[in-house]
């Protein structure tokens, strides 16, 4: 299983990305998938999941900014991040909990694109 990141770069205070995560591989279930970021010297911090139970969560700083979506036949998620800032300055990070084709239970990471808001 793989998770291929796209659609980071560099954007002014204000702009818009479009981060996108496919999975791919032999996955039987995704159950939970969504997007993390490490800005540095800081830990890695969760920005916007579907979870396990069902619920959409987003860190409380990206709310009213920050959009995940989802194409459940593609096993893609995507995130709109509108009204950039430079706190938003990150690696984010695509992340899956999901089943493989014999329903074991496993956690896969991507390998992180760059996110960079400076004017």
């Amino acid at each position: 299983v793989q998770l291929v990141e796209s659609g980071g770069g560099v954007v002014q205070p204000g702009g818009s990305l479009r981060l996108s995560c496919l999975a791919s591989g032999s996955i039987y279930r995704i159950i939970a998938m969504g997007w993390y970021r490490q800005a540095p010297g800081k830990q890695r911090e969760l920005v916007a999941r579907f979870s396990s139970s069902g619920s959409t969560d987003y860190a409380d700083s990206v709310k009213g900014r920050f959009t995940l979506s989802r194409d459940n036949a593609k096993n893609t998620v995507f995130l709109q991040m509108n009204s950039l800032k430079p706190e938003d300055t990150a690696v984010y990070y695509c992340y899956s909990h999901l089943t493989d084709l014999l329903e074991h239970p496993h956690d896969y990471w991507g390998q992180g694109t760059q996110v960079t808001v400076s004017s």
